[in-house]
């Protein structure tokens, strides 16, 4: 019961957030075109993509709650490789944008309205880093992970904060769509980066393939164990992983010696904290019906 209700409260934070990110994105969009700054247009794309990952992490908290079924036999936290995808094509598009709008300006640049840049500013400020202290309270991955987005625009509020003001004193307008193209670099490299582990994962690529190869030698290290072959190491959504293995026993195996086997295995694998495993047992003799597949 105690568990449901810690799953409650992480579900209502993020969604706390999700709203007041984007209901900010949106306010951020239309002050950037009363403004005429692309830097805040820039901060704009990033807050879009921020909101959408929320949105589909709280979207995600509230589908990890179901049970799997008969479609999803693993269950739905696959569901944010989807979000992920589709929040890396958003900010790629976005960034595009931005970078039309302000290559142009660098040589032929136009002063914002500084004053509404300090305003929106501030509030950016204000808003986000509000934002990041409720989320701050929450212990789960999820939003810890989150809370370094919102920090992430904290950070880029102040920066068109520091650049209003120097604004206000020094004519140089172009300043401002080299603030844009660096937030949109910024961007670009860390959907890049993103995408990458995403895509890796979509097609099932090991996560780390020297836990796969410890994970080899702690169960080829057992007594009754002679070889171990078909391991598979695999993640349903970058942190819940799964692992499958057929594991070949020595000749001489009593069935009190394979289930003293099956406890160690299980004792051995418990530390890695796999989501799900599925290890079968073959006798040296026994011919692998999975060859056949190879």
């Amino acid at each position: 019961m105690k568990m449901h209700s810690h799953d409650n409260n992480s579900s209502n934070r993020i969604g706390w957030a999700f709203f007041l990110n984007l209901g900010f994105t949106i306010i951020e969009f239309i002050g950037g075109l009363l403004t005429n700054s692309t830097a805040i247009m820039a901060d704009a794309i990033h807050d879009l993509g921020d909101s959408i990952s929320i949105g589909m992490s709280w979207l995600l908290s509230k589908l990890a709650e179901k049970d799997p079924d008969s479609t999803f036999t693993y269950g739905y936290f696959r569901f944010s490789l989807l979000g992920a995808l589709i929040n890396g094509l958003v900010l790629i598009l976005g960034s595009a944008w931005i970078m039309f709008e302000a290559i142009p300006r660098l040589s032929e640049p136009v002063m914002p309205n500084v004053e509404g840049m300090l305003g929106l500013a501030i509030f950016g400020v204000v808003v986000n880093g509000y934002a990041a202290y409720k989320l701050s309270s929450g212990k789960s991955l999820n939003e810890r992970i989150l809370n370094w987005h919102l920090i992430e625009d904290v950070l880029g509020w102040v920066a068109v904060l520091l650049l209003s003001v120097i604004l206000m004193f020094i004519d140089a307008p172009i300043l401002d769509p080299i603030l844009s193209i660096l937030f949109t670099l910024f961007i670009l490299f860390n959907v890049a980066k993103n995408l990458t582990i995403t895509i890796k994962t979509f097609l099932q690529a090991t996560p780390d393939t020297h836990l796969l190869q410890e994970v080899k030698l702690k169960l080829e290290g057992l007594e009754s164990v002679q070889s171990v072959h078909h391991l598979h190491f695999w993640s349903l959504d970058g942190e819940k992983h799964v692992l499958t293995g057929h594991v070949v026993l020595v000749k001489t195996v009593t069935l009190d010696s394979l289930l003293g086997l099956k406890r160690e295995i299980k004792k051995r694998l418990e530390t890695y904290q796999f989501k799900h495993t599925t290890i079968e047992l073959e006798f040296s003799d026994e011919h692998c019906r999975d060859e056949d597949n190879n």
